[in-house]
């Protein structure tokens, strides 16, 4: 008994593409064979379904079929259809709306490895700061031609997914691809290990590449070096990604690029003045410290700091003051100094009365 095309997909004689389509996808998810296993009227149904929009859905077979019926598209169709032409079932219904891919599709080939390669470089505070070139010496992978990547010199098709390297969940109506837990997505499982890469599916290799690193570069900065990571399955390779550490100076402290540079004063200089010659990064500079210099007092060099990787522009040197106090004293030293501390009698005083009043108003809160 033959059935009606419009009536297989509850559409009228005049419904438009679209409202085709969407009923053969409400009706090919609700039929579908994976969500009926089992049962031989769905997958009739569905054989129907897939028939019917073949028809409907191209405006020829269509124009065919409403004048003269399934009988003027004998010699048409190249036969008739089996019932899974168009979109292939289900998974190919999903990959048309939500992009998701069919179950019956291969896995894609996959490298066992990113293509791209992090490895890490050391430089001394000089070389960051003034740019250097160097030779490093690091691994990289290529696929193994003998089991292609695989790792398997014999295997057999992976029992959980049926070779896809995917299996399925279902929420509600849809269906929700993942990685085989199984194979770990290779579709495949070894009996076997490959001689060659022992299972790895890939060798190592050895590589060196010339850098040519610019000055002003910091701790944690990366450069890139192109096609000079692992290889894919055509040969071509991936990029080399270079991660900067810089050792720490025992003079100068990096801040961006600014230089700050530590310079110790004994306390007679701070009080009396002085001039004293400090390190820059290309010579020196000098420093003339007025009497009366605190700790910590900052004196800055305009353009002697570090250039800047990327516009050239130098950062600035500063010089941070940091008092220095004998640790002992000699007995004609302290005698010295008890000396100096009793002329400055007045002024001392006058410290102490302003902390003796301040000690008085404290004790008066707690009357």
């Amino acid at each position: 008994m033959e059935f009606e095309y419009y009536e297989i997909l509850q559409v009228s004689k005049t419904a438009t593409k679209s409202e085709i389509k969407k009923a053969y996808r409400k009706k090919a998810m609700k039929y579908h064979p994976d969500k009926n296993p089992g049962d031989k009227e769905a997958e009739e149904m569905f054989k129907k379904i897939n028939e019917a929009y073949q028809v409907l859905s191209d405006d020829r077979k269509r124009s065919i079929y409403d004048k003269y019926g399934k009988a003027g598209l004998d010699g048409q169709m190249g036969g008739r259809s089996s019932g899974f032409g168009g979109f292939e079932g289900f998974g190919d219904i999903f990959e048309e709306m939500f992009g998701f891919g069919g179950r019956n599709k291969k896995p894609q080939r996959k490298t066992p490895y990113n293509l791209d390669i992090l490895i890490e470089v050391n430089l001394e505070f000089k070389e960051a700061v003034f740019g250097v070139k160097k030779e490093e010496e690091y691994e990289y992978y290529t696929i193994c031609k003998a089991c292609k990547a695989t790792g398997a010199k014999k295997s057999h098709s992976c029992p959980t997914c049926g070779g896809a390297g995917q299996v399925f969940m279902s929420q509600g109506f849809m269906r929700i691809a993942q990685t085989c837990p199984n194979c770990k997505g290779t579709g495949i499982i070894i009996d076997e290990e490959c001689d060659e890469c022992k299972g790895a599916g890939y060798k190592i290799n050895k590589d060196k590449v010339e850098l040519d690193i610019p000055a002003g570069v910091d701790d944690g900065m990366r450069m890139r070096v192109p096609n000079k990571g692992n290889e894919d399955f055509d040969g071509r390779r991936g990029d080399l990604y270079i991660h900067i550490t810089v050792k720490e100076d025992k003079v100068f402290k990096r801040n961006g690029d600014d230089i700050y540079v530590e310079v110790p004063i004994f306390f007679t200089s701070a009080i009396l003045g002085d001039k004293i010659k400090i390190p820059t990064l290309t010579s020196e500079k000098e420093l003339d410290i007025s009497s009366h210099t605190k700790d910590n007092t900052k004196y800055r060099f305009k353009g002697e700091g570090i250039a800047n990787v990327h516009t050239g522009r130098k950062g600035n040197l500063i010089a941070v003051l940091k008092i220095i106090y004998p640790e002992k004293l000699t007995d004609e030293q302290k005698e010295l100094l008890e000396k100096l501390h009793k002329s400055f009698g007045k002024e001392i005083n006058e410290h102490k009365t302003i902390f003796e009043e301040a000690i008085e108003k404290v004790k008066g809160w707690f009357k």
